[in-house]
């Protein structure tokens, strides 16, 4: 369908600029037509053709024969322009040889329903080209031939359809066309060219001429054999005398002996794969190794077609329709019924190969070799290759495509292996991920990455941050009333609220000792506003204690919480567990600042008051208090952030501050 489209839009382009392809597509019947015919088939092939005959105002056979110029270009474009140039060394050879190219390519495209062709050689150039097709109004060979005899052979040839019908073959109805053509060398195009002082009535004569030579040759195809016919002595003895005048491929005649010097015994052990048979297909001779694989062929008085049928091409099995089709490679399958029990169980035997008729016989020779494609088949059929005569290519077809199979095997298991390869490599991925994650939730980031190279990780010295402690009141009392594993839930379902707030205000946690908790804000990464993100954060935890039972009372646990702000020294410990901890008198007073606090107050420092100072935080003072190991200070407890709502602090999603707002 989409090669349709390609097609009938480049004719449009290319050949009609008056008309561009949008305004064809545009069209309502076009559209009916892309939009009905949702699949590749005929009808929509025809439909479209149709459509643009209609909008661009030509004729259907015009637009046919663009598509067959346009379709061999499409055949040269996709890579087998020099596969179509050695099929024939003229227009004749390239036709008869058509036939054998689909058979390759049917190999790789199972699903082609390809045409079949058929030439007849006549005199001066002339020739009766029968195309037959399951696919009725698409006859555009004509575009098809004309491009190829002007590209490959430098010579211009015209088409006309001398009869269409249909024939009943196996398969069913088949169009058959008789197409009449007639080849002009350049030297002919030269010298037929028209001059321009002619007259209306030259014309006119050489058109009735050429009506007149139209009719006669479509009398002698109406009575033309489709057997080949012996030529005479004087056409030989013409043959030789021209042998040194032109082309040496075109005037060459071959000389046959008087009699066939090789006897019957060693013709068919020369040839192990042939038959011989007559018109009414009886068999009259066998090669020696098919009469091996097919007993049946030992009685010489059967007919072929009862242990043969006809794989390709498809046509019915009698001597007129081989005939037909005598330049086509033809491949017979073995009939399973008619084998020995023993061998039924085997794959059925497959011939590919030649028919040759032979008049003087009037007999058909099928020289053939079984269709074998490795040593895996080979052995499927209990066969050697011993059995293939030594000059057939039969063993090196075997032989390569089994090499063939062994280096796509191979390849396979690469791409196998592969695929091993990426899926241990994701799950690799997965599991380094998890592995990361354990490792920077103990380490900063950049601190884990320097470890994971193998670098030492200096201390570093930060002029100013914030650093957090906080306990659970009465834990030793808890922990003495209750069960270990009621602790440690305890604790947990607390940590896990604190982690999450962690993450919410960038901040890094340190460490947690018993019920002890600590943050920092501005280290490992410093940052302007540590002091803010301390402050959100315990207030935060405040909020985060009430939804924490007491397992002794059933009621809120109840936290201290102090907070101070200074500068401190940070660097990786230990080798085992490496941490990242933090020095000097900052934290000191940061963890005095917790035990001197009381329950569910957040307790600050002096100078975190001052780094508070003006950031919108509701602040009390506490007045002066002694401080183990400081002395008296003036002390201060944070009461709430007046421009954030618990739902901001609490990092909780922006859906639920909609609902609540409404």
């Amino acid at each position: 369908y989409g090669f349709i489209n390609t097609c009938l839009q480049s004719l449009v382009t290319e050949k009609f600029a008056e008309v561009t392809w949008e305004q064809l597509k545009a069209s309502a019947e076009v559209q009916d037509a892309f939009m009905t015919y949702t699949v590749y088939d005929d009808a929509i092939t025809m439909k479209l053709i149709q459509e643009a005959c209609k909008a661009l105002g030509i004729s259907m056979e015009a637009i046919l024969k663009l598509f067959g110029e346009y379709f061999f270009k499409f055949c040269k474009m996709s890579g087998y322009d020099r596969m179509l140039r050695t099929l024939g060394g003229n227009l004749t050879e390239f036709i008869e040889n058509l036939d054998a190219l689909h058979s390759y390519l049917a190999l790789s495209y199972q699903d082609t329903n390809a045409p079949s062709f058929r030439a007849e050689r006549e005199a001066n150039g002339k020739m009766l080209l029968h195309y037959y097709s399951d696919r009725s109004g698409l006859c555009h060979g004509a575009g098809i031939i004309e491009a190829v005899a002007k590209d490959f052979f430098n010579t211009e040839v015209t088409m006309d359809i001398l009869d269409v019908n249909e024939e009943e073959e196996r398969t069913g109805k088949k169009e058959h066309v008789v197409f009449l053509i007639v080849q002009k060398s350049p030297r002919q195009l030269r010298r037929a060219k028209p001059n321009r002082l002619q007259g209306s009535q030259g014309i006119q004569r050489d058109q009735e001429a050429l009506d007149t030579a139209f009719l006669r040759m479509k009398e002698k195809y109406l009575s033309v054999s489709v057997c080949l016919v012996k030529k005479s002595r004087w056409e030989v003895v013409r043959s030789m005398v021209m042998l040194g005048k032109g082309h040496l491929v075109n005037n060459f005649v071959p000389i046959y002996p008087k009699r066939l010097w090789i006897e019957e015994k060693t013709f068919c052990n020369a040839f192990p794969f042939h038959i011989v048979f007559d018109e009414s297909l009886r068999v009259k001779q066998a090669g020696v190794n098919i009469q091996k694989y097919v007993p049946g062929l030992q009685t010489q008085k059967i007919r072929l077609n009862e242990y043969f049928s006809i794989v390709h091409p498809q046509v019915t099995f009698n001597i007129v329709s081989i005939c037909k089709f005598i330049n086509s490679q033809f491949v017979l399958k073995a009939r399973r019924e008619m084998m020995p029990d023993a061998w039924k169980i085997q794959p059925p035997l497959k011939l590919r190969g030649q028919m040759i008729w032979m008049e003087s016989m009037r007999c058909m020779i099928y020289m053939c070799s079984p269709k074998l494609r490795s040593l895996q088949e080979l052995e499927a059929h209990k066969m050697y290759l011993s059995d293939i005569a030594p000059h057939d290519t039969t063993r090196d077809l075997i032989l390569l495509n089994q090499q063939r199979l062994a280096e796509i095997e191979l390849s396979n298991q690469l791409e196998r292996k592969k695929e091993e390869l990426r899926v241990l490599s994701k799950h690799l991925t997965i599991e380094k991920k998890k592995t990361e994650t354990l490792l920077y939730a103990m380490l900063p980031e950049h601190v884990a990455n320097q470890l994971k190279e193998g670098k030492k990780v200096a201390a570093g010295e930060f002029k100013t941050c914030t650093i957090l402690f906080s306990d659970v009141v009465t834990f030793t009392n808890i922990c003495a009333a209750c069960e270990p594993i009621q602790i440690v839930n305890m604790l947990n379902s607390m940590y896990s609220k604190f982690d999450r707030l962690t993450s919410v205000h960038e901040i890094y946690k340190v460490e947690t000792i018993g019920d002890a908790y600590m943050v920092v804000g501005g280290v490992p990464v410093p940052t302007g506003s540590h002091a803010q993100r301390v402050a959100n954060f315990a207030l935060g935890m405040r909020i985060s204690a009430k939804e924490v039972m007491n397992p002794v009372t059933g009621e809120p646990i109840q936290i201290r919480v102090g907070i101070h702000t200074g500068p401190v020294l940070a660097g990786v410990v230990g080798d085992k567990m490496p941490r990242y901890c933090l020095f000097g008198d900052t934290v000191n007073t940061a963890s005095r600042m917790e035990s001197h606090g009381l329950p569910n107050k957040v307790h600050l420092s002096p100078t975190t008051d001052r780094a508070l100072e003006n950031q919108g935080f509701e602040i009390i003072e506490r007045g002066e208090i002694e401080v183990k190991g400081k002395g008296k200070m003036t002390t201060y407890f944070l009461i709430q952030n007046l421009n954030a709502s618990e739902d901001e602090i609490m990092g909780r999603p922006q859906t639920l501050l909609d609902h609540k707002g409404k």
